[in-house]
């Protein structure tokens, strides 16, 4: 009889959500005795996270998984984003597939009885044991009800579903005694966070309630859809001392025909007034987009509105996307009608002005002390992120992993900023 503690390899793809979702399947797996390796070929079983919002996500599962098959007692298991178009070709990869929802079920899979983890439990109410000791992304929910055209999230996920707040509360109360310094709120539309619960908190109220816990820590959420951020969401970003003036707001274009083809029920006035209402509330503010590029059908006039949304808004950060099609999608249907050469052009414009803004803005902190959470340590630099999501770098003997900071800025390039630990 083989007692050898068997191993799990955990490969993860694509967003914040996935990555909170490992700390899930971690648990779920420690609770049976398996431990985690680093190292993919000492594994028992591989476990793969999806990613399906762009087909080079599942190339690249196609592309690594191919010589799993040789290995013959090794078990794969597909969960996260998967389309349903995609399924038949993973089902010849991988021993298993299942759903996010079901990764409960786990133990069942690899033959093993256990009783700490109920099969029928909803998967976001197992409290999970944190890999990182300093940041924990907390899931609020799960699944979205906006159909946007380009995004298969509603297909792989499912229809939104809240948690309830207490058991969000519980979990928050436990990551700050147990000395975590960050807390993320996830959701793919934090917004609309408790619509479908009965007699439970607004988004606004969960973050005013995790907010007024005690402890020493920073609050953060993402994602927020501008369709759905409220005058009341803002003014308690405005108003609390633990919550970061951080916004990430995709726009996805700055044309409204563009918009609308994308189903996102906003027009660019509605965004542009959201924006300048978050700079008039909130002081100093980071903020960052998403944006597609190469829309089926988009002109090159409605590409100079993004161009001209991009000018005025002085982003922060922004993350641009050349859109391809994806099966499972409403705009599959839509000819992809923008070369790959228009695209690359069109991305390459945004994201010179992009790097033009993001600079202009790093300089003017140049002398200014910032507060920094201390997240990583390499040769002689200690890393980190500002209250306003800014990286910074700075030399220290000291351990100061896990530790709030105060950097005096000495120098800046476009997307990080480096200093001195503050004197006195």
């Amino acid at each position: 009889m083989d007692n050898k503690q068997k191993k799990y390899y955990l490969w993860i793809l694509g967003c914040q959500m996935n990555i909170a979702d490992a700390e899930r399947i971690r648990t779920i797996l420690n609770s049976i005795n398996y431990l985690e390796t680093n190292i993919e070929k000492d594994a028992d079983v591989i476990i793969t996270i999806a990613c399906s919002v762009k087909q080079s996500g599942i190339d690249r599962i196609f592309g690594k998984s191919k010589n799993w098959k040789k290995r013959k007692n090794l078990i794969t298991i597909l969960t996260g984003c998967v389309v349903k178009e995609d399924k038949p070709k993973m089902e010849k990869i991988f021993n298993h597939l299942i759903n996010i929802h079901e990764i409960n079920k786990l133990p069942r899979l690899l033959n093993i009885e256990s009783d700490k983890i109920s099969p029928s439990r909803d998967y976001l109410e197992i409290l999970p044991q944190y890999s990182d000791k300093i940041k924990a992304y907390v899931p609020i929910s799960n699944g979205c009800n906006n159909f946007c055209t380009y995004c298969v999230v509603p297909n792989t996920r499912g229809r939104e579903k809240s948690r309830s707040s207490e058991n969000i509360l519980k979990e928050c109360k436990e990551l700050i005694k147990n000395g975590y310094k960050e807390i993320t709120l996830l959701g793919q539309n934090v917004n609309s966070y408790g619509l479908d619960l009965k007699n439970d908190l607004s988004f606004p109220e969960l973050l005013q309630k995790v907010n007024d816990l005690e402890g020493s820590f920073w609050l953060r959420f993402s994602t927020s859809h501008p369709k759905d951020m409220s005058d009341e969401l803002i003014e308690v970003i405005a108003n609390n001392k633990n919550i970061c003036n951080y916004i990430h707001l995709p726009v996805q274009s700055g044309n409204n025909d563009v918009l609308k083809k994308m189903n996102r029920n906003y027009t660019k006035e509605h965004y542009l007034e959201l924006i300048n209402k978050l700079k008039n509330k909130i002081n100093p503010l980071f903020i960052s987009t998403d944006i597609i590029v190469g829309f089926p059908g988009e002109t090159k006039k409605q590409f100079k509105d993004s161009i001209k949304l991009f000018k005025k808004v002085k982003f922060d950060m922004a993350y641009i996307s050349q859109y391809s099609p994806r099966q499972g999608t409403g705009s599959f249907k839509l000819e992809d009608n923008i070369s790959n050469k228009e695209k690359k052009k069109r991305k390459f414009k945004l994201d010179k002005i992009l790097k033009k803004d993001a600079l202009k803005n790093n300089k003017k902190i140049i002398s200014k002390t910032l507060k920094i959470l201390v997240d990583r340590h390499k040769n002689e630099y200690y890393y980190g992120k500002s209250e306003t999501y800014r990286d910074v770098r700075f030399k220290s003997n000291k351990n100061l992993l896990g530790q709030f900071v105060k950097i005096k800025i000495l120098k800046s390039t476009t997307f990080s900023l480096e200093g001195e630990i503050k004197k006195g």
